[in-house]
């Protein structure tokens, strides 16, 4: 088998980011859930758009700020989502080409618009998300090349995805391919009630077909339906023995456990600097952990790597790092 020329193709949302802070007071307003990720249609989303106050532009999409971080990290990616030919749509294009990340899917002409999250920052940095999914959704197999799947060493699909039925086939699709090509299967739950909606067709994955899960505190709660954190930590070695997979596990201001290979490392967060907005702290913690298993570093350091870029995106507003992750690696010798 040849050897892997990409170290992550990713398949998600392609989303671009619309920020704003706001106070407790506009979330109760406007009827928003704190800290969560709430599917809206169109008229909804440019309601919101029109209220927020000083709102700014970011290309996001869970999967899509996670291959950010692997580039930014000196790593080579590819982004596997769907984007209307629009003024969003190009938006989300130009960041995808100024990150250095392989591209290729091709643009909508007609159909919904580019799907786009108004993310609402209140004053303790919890994020609380909107999100109509416009093109997204119409994510379907015929996008996946076989090929540009077993040319990545990991394939990683974000959880999300199976919530439009079409983007489910495109998933197995890519996954047949990794597998014939003998590469790894990431996949991170996304939120809990993600998991609510999808846990069966999760653990199903982790029987089969998962090397590497992502997830927060919450998500491995809700996917096992433990009552605690440490119920779960143990559900998860359970799964890891008995499959050789590996779990990368955040756990917000306690940093972040790490069990696979008859390991368990728990890992520090790093802070880069004050907390500001918690909008791809997930997404970037699965860029370095993703980087360092595509580069062959141990467990605990791969961790480390999730933290330090978790810790810098955390201190500004938006999913994407404003400073060189892998200067910030080298400084903290992890590259």
């Amino acid at each position: 088998m040849s050897q892997p020329r990409i170290d992550v193709a990713a398949i998600g949302n392609a989303i671009v980011d619309v920020l704003a802070h706001v106070d407790d007071a506009f979330l109760a307003r406007h009827g928003i859930a704190k800290g969560g990720m709430t599917l809206i249609d169109e008229f909804r989303a440019r309601t919101l758009e029109k209220e927020l106050p000083g709102a700014t532009l970011a290309p996001g999409g869970s999967a899509a700020n996670t291959t950010s971080g692997v580039a930014m990290l000196g790593g080579s990616a590819r982004f596997i989502g769907r984007v209307k030919d629009d003024f969003l749509g190009q938006s989300f294009l130009s960041g995808l080409n100024a990150a250095g990340i392989h591209y290729s899917t091709p643009m909508s002409s007609t159909g919904s618009p580019t799907a786009r999250c108004v993310i609402a920052i209140t004053p303790d940095a919890q994020r609380s998300m909107n999100t109509y999914l416009g093109a997204s959704v119409e994510l379907d197999e015929s996008v996946i090349a076989p090929e540009e799947i077993a040319a990545a060493a990991i394939f990683y699909i974000e959880g999300y995805l199976w919530d439009p039925p079409k983007a489910i086939a495109a998933i197995r699709k890519g996954m047949a391919a990794a597998k014939a090509a003998n590469r790894k299967i990431a996949l991170t739950l996304s939120d809990s009630f993600c998991v609510g909606r999808h846990r069966a067709a999760f653990l199903d994955l982790m029987a089969s077909d998962l090397a590497i899960l992502f997830a927060n505190e919450a998500e491995i709660i809700s996917l096992f339906e433990t009552a605690d954190f440490d119920g779960a930590l143990q559900r998860v070695r359970a799964w890891s023995d008995a499959t050789g997979g590996i779990a990368a596990l955040t756990r917000s201001e306690k940093g972040s456990v790490v069990a696979g290979r008859g390991e368990v490392h728990v890992i520090d967060p790093i802070v880069q600097g004050k907390l500001v907005d918690t909008t791809g702290a997930g997404d970037l913690y699965a860029a370095g952990f993703l980087f360092g298993i595509a580069h062959g570093h141990d467990l605990a350091a791969c961790g480390r790597l999730g933290s330090l870029c978790a810790g810098e995106v955390i201190t500004h507003v938006g999913p994407r790092p404003q400073k060189d992750l892998k200067a910030l690696a080298r400084a903290h010798g992890l590259l």
